[in-house]
């Protein structure tokens, strides 16, 4: 539902109704080839997609539009290239009858069951147990690239750079230094003094007052103000927005925006005063004061808190 509002907000739609396929993917990729968002909504439609991993069924790869695939390398480097070949060996050994199989004559058969002793369920154990290790490995690899990375940046404090915004959360945007590919938090206190609404289908931040808008692929320039070894972040301060779009008039909503924020009234372009801290945000968007210098303080989830407290 996300990723259709996402695209009907930008004019796009994906066919397929509740059961898009393949083709449904690469019509709509075709289709904005051109566009200069083409980019951004490619990054949306890959985060659409579950997560692959190892089973014992054969579901096809959705990605490749292939009915049958199967995922190992040769020489082995993992397990699960491992039990790929020991299953074409059985086979190779065996005296089962397959289509486009090639034997060695020379070779004793064997039986399959001595040769490849796995039944489908421990197939499946052992699929979910690699899937698991292999999501580890990954995440102590990118931990690891991103020590190396703030490493790198802890001399260049003070310097600025361009980027991409790569996410964006109630809480900041994520943006992703060009050529470096380096990725740090503008938090929300460092936008332009605003009140700002997550609009998590449309992966963007909107202000309330001021009516800018922040969204998934936008280019910054940034200035790198804070790096922290120890927890591998990185912080930015917002220096200027290069193609973001620009701010609405009055703060006035946009067409198409949640249903939950058409009730709420804007703060207006003039003579607005400002809101109560004790009052909450309109239903459909979580709003986040922005002004002032980013922290690096976390709390227990790892989000940044989105307000400061002023001193009295």
């Amino acid at each position: 539902m996300a990723l259709r509002e996402f695209l009907g907000e930008l004019g796009l739609a994906l066919s397929g109704g509740d059961d898009p396929q393949p083709e449904d993917y690469q019509r709509l990729l075709k289709r904005v080839a051109e566009r200069s968002d083409a980019a951004v909504i490619q990054t949306v439609l890959l985060r659409s997609m579950r997560q692959a991993m190892y089973q014992c069924e054969n579901d096809g790869h959705f990605g490749l539009a292939f009915d049958a695939y199967t995922h190992f390398t040769s020489p082995i480097r993992r397990y699960a290239d491992l039990m790929v070949h020991r299953a074409i060996r059985g086979l190779l050994r065996s005296k089962r009858r397959v289509a486009h199989l090639l034997r060695l004559s020379a070779k004793r058969p064997v039986e399959l069951a001595v040769s490849y002793p796995y039944g489908d369920s421990q197939v499946d154990n052992i699929g979910q147990h690699i899937s698991t290790t292999e999501r580890r490995a990954d995440e102590a690899t990118r931990d690891v690239a991103n020590w190396l990375k703030c490493e790198y940046l802890v001399d260049h404090v003070g310097d600025e750079f361009e980027g991409v915004v790569s996410a964006v959360t109630g809480f900041g945007l994520f943006v992703m230094l060009n050529e470096l590919f380096v990725e740090g938090l503008i938090h929300v206190t460092g936008l332009p003094k605003d009140y700002y609404y997550h609009e998590q289908a449309q992966h963007r931040m909107v202000g309330e007052r001021t009516g800018q808008v922040f969204r998934l692929g936008d280019t910054l320039r940034v200035k790198v103000v804070r790096v922290d070894l120890d927890e591998r972040k990185v912080d930015f301060e917002l220096i200027e927005s290069l193609s973001s779009a620009p701010p609405r008039s009055g703060g006035q909503p946009r067409k198409g925006r949640s249903d939950g924020n058409k009730g709420s009234k804007p703060a207006g372009s003039s003579g607005a005063k400002r809101r109560p801290r004790n009052k909450k945000p309109a239903a459909g968007g979580n709003a986040t004061k922005g002004g002032g210098a980013p922290t690096a303080k976390t709390d227990e989830g790892g989000k940044r808190p989105a307000r400061r407290r002023r001193r009295k």
